[in-house]
C-alpha cells in the first residue's frame, strides 16, 4: 500500500481544470488554473495548514479547529441537533441561544463527534485486484471482505479514537483509505439564537442577499480536558478581498456528475414522482403536528427545517435534470465516450460488452424493487421511526456480530463498532408523540405506495389503522432508554429473540425479507454500478488522463474561487451584505424577527461590517461549516449555503450562476464582541 502523508498530498497537486469548477482531492489540485487566475497558487505549507485544521462534523457537516485548545467552528444548523438535545421545555436553547461563560459551563453534546484526517493511503491496486473477474454476489462479498481487511490493518493497535474509511473515487477508478482521529467528547460553547442564525427562515433559504449568523463554536475534549491542537486557523476580521483567491476545504456529501444517462433518468423520475411529493406531504404532517402545542412546535422544528431545506434542494435537482441543455450535454459526452470505447478498445467491447447497457439494466431492477426495499429494509423514504431504526440495528447487528469480521456487512464491521455503541448509548431524547405521528404517516405512505394487497403491508398493518399501530407500538416500547438499547446489544441473539418490544418484534419479522431485498439490490444494482462505473472511469483515464475531479463522496475536498456576485434578469446581484442591511428587513414577525439583544445592539454595531458574502467556489451539501480561507492561511469566512442556482450542483456547475454563501469572519467576531459580550472567545479566536 502506498501511503500518502498529508504533506505529500499537497506536494502532488499539479493539474489544471476549467474555471472554478470542481471539488478536488488534495493530491490532484488545479494549480495551473489558480496560478493563471491569481498569479500564485497555494503553497505546500498553506495546503498542509488547511488539511490539518479541517474537520468532519457529526451528521454530515464540515468544520475547522480555530484555537490550540480544541475550539472548533461550524454552522449553527450543523449543531442544532445538539442544541435541541440539550434543550428542555423550560430552557429552549434553540430559541434563546447558548453561551458558556467559562470552560466549566461548556455542555457535552450527546452522541456527537468531530473527526480530523490524519493520513490517506492509496489502495486502488488491492481493491481492484480483489474485484478482478468477479460479478454479482461474489464481487459484493469480495468488496466487503477487502474493506474489512484494509480498515482492520489501518486501525491495528489503535483504540476507538481512530476510524478508517475505504473511499471510492472516480466511480472505482481509484480507492483510498482515510484514517481519522476521533473526538467523541464534544461540548457546546456558543450557539446564537435561531432567529439570527436562520434569519429569513425557509423564504430566504438558498437566496441572496442574506443576513445570517449561521455559526457556532464547539470544543473537543480528550481525557476530560480541552484537546491540544497543533494546527488551527486564525481569524482575519477583514474577510475576503476583491480579486483575491479564496479556498473552501470541507467534506462535500455527494455529487452525481459522472452518472450515466440511465442513472440520471432514474434519479429524475424518483425525485419528481416520489421523493419530492412525499416531502411535501411530510412537511404538511410536521406543520400540523407543530400546531398541537408549544412543545410540539419545538420538537418538530428540527425535522421541519431539514425537510424544507431538502425540498428546495430537490426542486433544484429536478430543474437541472429536466433542463434540455443539461441533458443534451450529458448525452453528447456519453455518446463520445462510448464511441471512443468501440473505436479504441474493440476487443474489450467484444469480450465485456457495453458498461452503459449493464448499468441501464441495473436501473430496471432498481425500479422493480426499490420502493419495496425502502419500506421493508429501511432505505431512504421508508418507514420513518427512530425506534424502528434502532430495532433494525439491534436485530441485524446480533446476526452480523457472530460472523468473522471480513464476512459481515460493512456497517457492522469492527471499524464501525465504536460509532454503533455511541449511537445506542446516546442520551439524546426521543419524543414519543412525534414518533407516533411520524410512524403513522409513514405506515399510511407504505400502504399507498405498495398497495393494500402487498404481503408486507398485510403483515405489518393487518386489520388496524396506521394510527392504531403507531400508538400501540410507541406506547409499548422501551427503546427510548439507552440502558435498554445497550442491554439488548450486549445480550446478543438470545436477548433479541427473547424481547417482546413491539419494534424488536417487527424488526425480526422484516429481517429475512429485508435482507433478501438488500442482497438483491447490492448484487444486481450497486455492485453492477460499481464494477461498470470503474470500467467507464478507466476509459476516461485512457482518453483524458486524471485532469479532472471525482464526484464528491463525503470526503475532504478543496474548492477555489473568488468573491463575486452574479447577474440575473438583467440585475446585478452584489457580492456582500452588511449589518446595516439587516435591520430594514426586520418585520417583527417570524422568520424576519430579531432577538432582543440584536435590536438593543444596533447602535453599538459597526453597521458597515460585511455580514454575508457570495463566492464562485463549487460546493454541495456536506460543505456546511467549511472554513473559507485566504492565500495567507487565515479564516475569512464560514460557508453555510449556496444560492438557488447551486441546488442543481449535484449534476452540473454553472460558473456564471452557482455561488457559495458564507458568513464573514469579521461579522462573527463583531457579533461575539458586541452582541454576546463574549470577549473571552474573541481573545481565544484572535
Amino acid at each position: 500500500m502506498k501511503q500518502l502523508t498529508l504533506t505529500t498530498l499537497a506536494a502532488l497537486a499539479t493539474v489544471s481544470a476549467h474555471a472554478a469548477e470542481g471539488m478536488w482531492t488534495l493530491d490532484n489540485l488545479p494549480l495551473a488554473n489558480i496560478q493563471a487566475r491569481f498569479g500564485a497558487a497555494p503553497s505546500r505549507a498553506l495546503l498542509d495548514q488547511m488539511i490539518q485544521s479541517s474537520l468532519q462534523v457529526n451528521g454530515g457537516c464540515s468544520g475547522s479547529f480555530v484555537s490550540a485548545e480544541g475550539l472548533a467552528l461550524t454552522n449553527h444548523h450543523c449543531v442544532v441537533g445538539c442544541v435541541t438535545d440539550l434543550s428542555t421545555p423550560r430552557s429552549d436553547l434553540v430559541r434563546n441561544g447558548f453561551l458558556a461563560k467559562d470552560r466549566a459551563s461548556e455542555r457535552q453534546c450527546p452522541a456527537f463527534e468531530l473527526s480530523n484526517l490524519e493520513s490517506i493511503t492509496d489502495v486502488t491496486a488491492q481493491v481492484q485486484g480483489a474485484l478482478a473477474g468477479k460479478t454479482g454476489a461474489e464481487a459484493a462479498a469480495a468488496f466487503a471482505a477487502t474493506s474489512a481487511h484494509l480498515t482492520d490493518a489501518c486501525r491495528a493497535g489503535a483504540g476507538d479514537e481512530v476510524r478508517c474509511d475505504l473511499v471510492t473515487l472516480y466511480s472505482g477508478g481509484r480507492y483510498a483509505l482515510h484514517r481519522f482521529h476521533r473526538y467523541t467528547d464534544v461540548r457546546l460553547v456558543w450557539a446564537p439564537e435561531d432567529a439570527i442564525a436562520a434569519f429569513g427562515g425557509d423564504p430566504d433559504n438558498f437566496m441572496f442577499p442574506r443576513f445570517n449568523l449561521d455559526a457556532a463554536l464547539l470544543r473537543a475534549y480528550e481525557h476530560g480536558k480541552p484537546a491540544v491542537i497543533k494546527t488551527h486557523l486564525r481569524f482575519q476580521p477583514a474577510g475576503p478581498q476583491p480579486d483575491a483567491p479564496l479556498y473552501v476545504i470541507g467534506n462535500p456529501g455527494h455529487t452525481d456528475r459522472a452518472m450515466t444517462l440511465a442513472q440520471l433518468e432514474y434519479t429524475r423520475d424518483q425525485l419528481a414522482l416520489r421523493r419530492l411529493p412525499d416531502s411535501y406531504e411530510y412537511r404538511g404532517m410536521l406543520g400540523e403536528y407543530g400546531t398541537r402545542s408549544s412543545e410540539a412546535r419545538r420538537t418538530a422544528d428540527e425535522p421541519l427545517r431539514w425537510t424544507e431545506n431538502g425540498i428546495k434542494v430537490m426542486r433544484g435537482q429536478v430543474g437541472a435534470l429536466m433542463n434540455a441543455g443539461v441533458m443534451q450535454a450529458k448525452s453528447k459526452a456519453e455518446a463520445e465516450l462510448r464511441a471512443y470505447y468501440q473505436t479504441h478498445q474493440p476487443a474489450d467491447h467484444a469480450i465485456y460488452g457495453d458498461p452503459w447497457e449493464a448499468i441501464a439494466k441495473a436501473q430496471m431492477v432498481r425500479r422493480e424493487i426499490g420502493q419495496q426495499a425502502a419500506f421493508v429494509d429501511g432505505g431512504r423514504g421508508g418507514l420513518r421511526s427512530n425506534y424502528l431504526g434502532t430495532a433494525r440495528l439491534l436485530v441485524r447487528g446480533a446476526i452480523e456480530r457472530d460472523k468473522p469480521n471480513d464476512q459481515r456487512l460493512p456497517e457492522f464491521s469492527d471499524n464501525a463498532m465504536a460509532d454503533l455503541r455511541a449511537q445506542l448509548a446516546s442520551t439524546a431524547p426521543i419524543t414519543p408523540a412525534l414518533e407516533q405521528a411520524t410512524l403513522a404517516w409513514s405506515l399510511g405512505k407504505m400502504r399507498d405506495v405498495l398497495g393494500p394487497d402487498d404481503p408486507y403491508v398485510k403483515q405489518i398493518i393487518g386489520g388496524e389503522t396506521p394510527e392504531q399501530i403507531a400508538r400501540r407500538m410507541v406506547n409499548g416500547t422501551r427503546l427510548g432508554a439507552p440502558a435498554e438499547r445497550l442491554r439488548l446489544w450486549q445480550g446478543g441473539q438470545a436477548a433479541i429473540e427473547a424481547s417482546k418490544d413491539p419494534f424488536i418484534v417487527l424488526a425480526r419479522q422484516l429481517e429475512a425479507p429485508g435482507r433478501a431485498l438488500s442482497e438483491r439490490m447490492r448484487n444486481e444494482v450497486s455492485t453492477v454500478e460499481r464494477l461498470q462505473a470503474t470500467r467507464i472511469a478507466k476509459l476516461r483515464f485512457a482518453r483524458d488522463g486524471d485532469k479532472t475531479y471525482p464526484d464528491a463522496t463525503g470526503t475532504l475536498r478543496l474548492s477555489w474561487g473568488e468573491l463575486q456576485g452574479w447577474t440575473e434578469g438583467g440585475k446585478a446581484i452584489p457580492s456582500g451584505t452588511t449589518f446595516a442591511g439587516l435591520y430594514p428587513r426586520v418585520t417583527g414577525a417570524t422568520p424576519f424577527a430579531l432577538p432582543a439583544n440584536w435590536l438593543a445592539a444596533k447602535a453599538r454595531l459597526p453597521l458597515a461590517q460585511r455580514f454575508n458574502f457570495s463566492a464562485t467556489t463549487d460546493i454541495i451539501g456536506g460543505n456546511s461549516g467549511s472554513p473559507v480561507i485566504n492565500a495567507q492561511g487565515e479564516l475569512i469566512g464560514l460557508a453555510f449555503d449556496g444560492n438557488i442556482h447551486s441546488t442543481g450542483g449535484s449534476y452540473v456547475y454553472d460558473p456564471l450562476l452557482n455561488r457559495t454563501v458564507s458568513v464573514d469572519a469579521g461579522a462573527i467576531l463583531e457579533a461575539l464582541r458586541t452582541v454576546y459580550r463574549a470577549d473571552h472567545l474573541v481573545q481565544e479566536l484572535k
